[in-house]
């Protein structure tokens, strides 16, 4: 570390108690022996060594933080993000294939040039601004957004920015309204519009919160206990085999609510048509291949052109997906609950899409509160 000392001639026994300065001997950081002067007492002195070790302890991390400023702060954010993806390696191919659209339609023709540094929220701001004018959907909008708040994140995490980039950011907002529900009658009518693939997968979707992929992959061995279905595996739109569920690992899963008529369909089902190793769904020309989820969008294409069953306007095929929800919480049934078996990442995602599903939930309270209060 160094040393200290003083050359009045005094003996090292008699230096606290002479007035000369110490002295301190060092290294420095190019490896020069370096001597500083002026210090009254010994405890300045080791102090000022203590204070140079540390320095030299600290600069390997501060240059460290600096060539990683030097090196990813002048790349381009089509080449960080090159870089970044290879590292998300957890993404199930479905993802993969997302957050591709999304950069190539989005990120990258907007962002795709500039320098990492020049980052901030002005920057970003003006990202959002760009897709409200291009007429991007605000799904798509809120989409695009958080994984560009990924990408500066890490970014950030690197030191490359010392203040968020997204600090005081509005988000988009999705848009609630977009969640285009059918009503009972409307979802009795169209749940028997098509043949009894359509059917089976429709109740599946409405009444146990299922995704396309997931009731794709239905299989009777999946019914765990008369109310309930565990959703382990889902058919993956890019590869056409059996995966994992999306946010999940592999070997996770999520046991969902089984109400007695979605248990009596699969029943139904199975009874009429077979199974394949538990499987009832698999490819029409090839049993022993997966269903393919292209079979499911054409049929609702076709039930639409042939408008005999009502059709809410701007009913996608997720809406029997929403109505699950709408239907769980219009009975009170906890949002928290409801994430769980959506396999929604968290439960913000539950909370942005479905708030308005719970009208009056505050004034409930405020009754319910007032009870206690008045007692």
């Amino acid at each position: 570390m160094g040393t200290f000392f003083k050359e009045c001639g005094h003996p090292e026994s008699r230096w606290s108690k002479c007035p000369h300065a110490y002295k301190v001997r060092y290294r420095n950081a190019a490896g020069k022996q370096t001597v500083e002067s002026g210090f009254a007492t010994q405890d300045k002195a080791i102090a000022r060594l203590m204070e140079v070790y540390r320095e030299r302890k600290e600069a390997p991390r501060s240059q460290s933080r600096a060539e990683r400023i030097q090196k990813y702060g002048s790349m381009r954010f089509e080449e960080y993000t090159a870089e970044w993806k290879g590292g998300q390696r957890d993404l199930a191919a479905s993802s993969i294939r997302h957050l591709d659209s999304l950069l190539k339609h989005h990120l990258l023709p907007a962002l795709g040039s500039r320098r990492m540094d020049s980052f901030d929220h002005k920057v970003v701001d003006r990202f959002i601004q760009t897709m409200e004018r291009d007429k991007a959907g605000l799904a798509t909008q809120a989409n695009a957004y958080d994984k560009l708040k990924t990408i500066l994140l890490d970014a950030h995490r690197l030191g490359i920015y010392g203040e968020n980039p997204l600090e005081g950011v509005k988000p988009p907002q999705y848009d609630p309204e977009r969640a285009v529900i059918p009503s009972v009658l409307q979802l009795q009518g169209i749940r028997t519009a098509g043949d009894d693939t359509f059917r089976l997968i429709a109740d599946l979707m409405s009444g146990c919160g299922m995704r396309n992929g997931e009731a794709a992959a239905v299989s009777v061995n999946n019914i765990v206990a008369d109310d309930v279905y565990r959703i382990s595996e889902q058919v993956n739109q890019t590869t056409r085999q059996y995966g994992r569920l999306k946010h999940r690992k592999t070997g996770e899963y999520r046991d969902v609510p089984l109400p007695a008529r979605i248990k009596e369909t699969i029943e139904w089902y199975a009874d009429k048509h077979g199974t394949v190793d538990g499987y009832l769904l698999r490819h029409p020309a090839d049993s022993a291949k997966a269903f393919p989820y292209y079979y499911l969008s054409n049929q609702w294409q076709r039930i639409k052109r042939a408008g005999e069953a009502e059709i809410p306007e701007g009913m996608v095929m997720y809406g029997f997906r929403h109505f699950f929800a709408s239907n769980c919480l219009s009975n009170r049934i906890p949002i928290t609950d409801v994430a769980e078996w959506m396999g929604h990442k968290s439960i913000d995602v539950t909370f942005k899409i479905y708030r308005h599903l719970m009208p009056g939930s505050i004034s409930t309270a405020a009754k319910l509160l007032d009870v206690g209060l008045t007692a």
